[in-house]
């Protein structure tokens, strides 16, 4: 598989600070602003430092809930591909989807965002940083991102991610851990190396497992090597569902938040990755 050039630079943010411990990491908040409150209540409990990697925007109700909960929070938020085509005015969401069907979704999704997130929040996300890099305490070079080191949009998924992949995914962003978003599906791997790779996978909805609980994740760096552990994160999906039919969302992202089941947005799974689902 090749390596595409990376987007051109762009904004980062790079934590001078050390840190250490256990680091939780969540994305693809997708307006689910009561799944947010939830990890706010939950995480500290179980890690030192919060971090979040990106798309606030899409899929759930009322955008500038969940902007305002992470910016009253003041939790670093790397910016995913949705923060930036809202932040800047653009036309779409720049998802990366290339199917029809999963495209018309996205542009529901996508307009009701940008119809319903204030000037003053489309300006913060357009502020925020593309990516943001850490030091471990044993000097590990820690890079969180959206999609990829190289590409804001793209999918790593498990199953289309051999470890050369990821390993020249890794020395052309000069990094020993990898932390992303973007699929809204987690999953881990340690490199034959002992680097490390983790898809956080999102809050906003369930990871189409069954499951209504969503899902974030602890970087623990306080062994011999980085590791992570999925954590399921219960909210009251029943008041997400209402309100997005209160708001006019479409019934399918609805029957989703109360299924655990994905019924939009499914074209752009890996046959593996979709084999899992029920549809």
């Amino acid at each position: 598989m090749g390596i595409r050039p990376r987007d051109p630079p762009g904004r980062s943010f790079s934590e001078q600070r050390e840190v250490s411990g256990r680091v939780a990491l969540f994305g693809g908040v997708y307006n689910n602003y009561l799944a947010l409150t939830a990890l706010l209540e939950d995480a500290p409990s179980r890690a030192g430092e919060i971090f979040c990697l990106g798309d606030v925007g899409a899929f759930g109700p009322h955008p500038d809930r969940s902007v305002g909960i992470l910016r009253e929070s003041g939790i670093p938020i790397v910016q995913g591909n949705y923060d930036r085509s809202v932040g800047q005015r653009r036309g779409d969401c720049a998802c990366g989807y290339t199917d029809p069907r999963d495209n018309h979704f996205a542009a529901l999704s996508y307009a009701y965002t940008f119809r319903k997130t204030s000037d003053r929040n489309k300006d913060f996300l357009a502020a925020l940083p593309e990516e943001i890099r850490l030091r471990g305490p044993g000097g590990e070079r820690i890079l969180l991102c959206h999609g990829s080191p190289r590409r804001q949009n793209e999918f790593l998924w498990e199953s289309l991610s051999p470890d050369p992949f990821l390993a020249r995914l890794l020395d052309d962003a000069q990094c020993d851990v990898l932390a992303v978003t973007h699929t809204g599906i987690p999953w881990k791997r340690r490199l034959p190396d002992g680097r490390f790779v983790v898809n956080v996978g999102a809050i906003g909805r369930p990871a189409n497992d069954g499951r209504t609980d969503v899902w974030y994740a602890v970087l623990d760096l306080s062994g011999e090597k980085p590791d992570a552990a999925f954590l399921p994160l219960p909210y009251d999906h029943e008041r997400l569902a209402a309100e997005m039919r209160a708001e006019g969302i479409v019934e399918p992202f609805a029957e989703t938040v109360e299924t655990g089941w994905w019924t939009t947005c499914l074209e752009i799974l890996p046959w593996k990755e979709r084999a899992r689902g029920k549809y």
